[in-house]
């Protein structure tokens, strides 16, 4: 993440990179409850949780749907608090929409062995404001209409078939993109497992790779072109 980046465009970046988050829930008798928990997010960027019915957060829910989801960028520094982290507020409700459980599902391919039970459901946060805290003196609130993405439903309507021409036919090219522009060393297997109008998700086995595109991207011709340009990259030859 680079200086130049907005307050909301660093928390986006935040939010997208990320597989978990820390769920604060409010319980019946009033006290806070963190918990910790696998994180997706919807093409426009409200985040994702499938949760089991007899978890004590979803239990909160019930009682009270508003939430928090800290998300933390701060591993590998020598002092954490000089790293980013932004705190997400918004109110949790359960969603019965199958591609946001595929968005899931995708992200997090384990939890496709719970996904259909019976006691499982997807909830969406949809997003009222977000705090960022950047590092020392860069501390921001985001309302939501800066921090959330348009929509993009052409992009949304070819997503799976973007990603299985990815992950058939490019495979080599997934490989390049992680060691080389996400920096996550040499290796085979990476697939993708999302892409929305700012960037795509990488993940091999417990390791996730986030790619950001140059500008936003509305539909799959701009979003093969945007590809194309990160392979060049990722080969040198640009």
């Amino acid at each position: 993440m680079t200086d130049p980046l907005s307050p909301a465009a660093t928390a986006r970046q935040l939010l997208r990179a990320a597989d978990r988050a820390t769920l604060a829930t409010v319980q019946p008798l009033g006290w806070p409850y963190a918990s910790l928990t696998l994180l997706a997010l919807a093409q426009d960027g409200n985040p994702l949780l499938l949760l089991s019915d007899l978890a004590e957060h979803t239990k909160n829910l019930r009682h009270d749907p508003r939430v928090s989801l800290l998300i933390d960028g701060t591993a590998g520094r020598d002092d954490p608090l000089t790293g980013p982290r932004v705190t997400v507020l918004g109110k949790a409700a359960e969603v019965a929409d199958p591609p946001l459980l595929a968005r899931f599902t995708r992200r997090h391919p384990s939890a496709e062995r719970y996904a259909g039970f019976a006691d499982f459901r997807l909830y969406q946060v949809r997003v009222a404001r977000a705090h960022l805290v950047a590092g020392f003196g860069r501390i921001d609130w985001i309302e939501a209409a800066a921090l959330l993405s348009p929509r993009a439903p052409a992009l949304a309507a070819a997503e799976a078939d973007i990603l299985a021409h990815m992950n058939q036919d490019h495979s080599e090219t997934l490989d390049l993109y992680a060691e080389r522009i996400a920096g996550r060393g040499k290796g085979t297997g990476w697939r993708m497992t999302g892409i929305d109008p700012e960037g795509c998700d990488l993940r091999r086995g417990g390791c996730v790779a986030r790619l950001d595109f140059r500008a936003p991207v509305g539909d799959a011709e701009a979003a093969r072109a945007e590809l194309a340009r990160l392979a060049k990259l990722a080969r040198g030859s640009l």
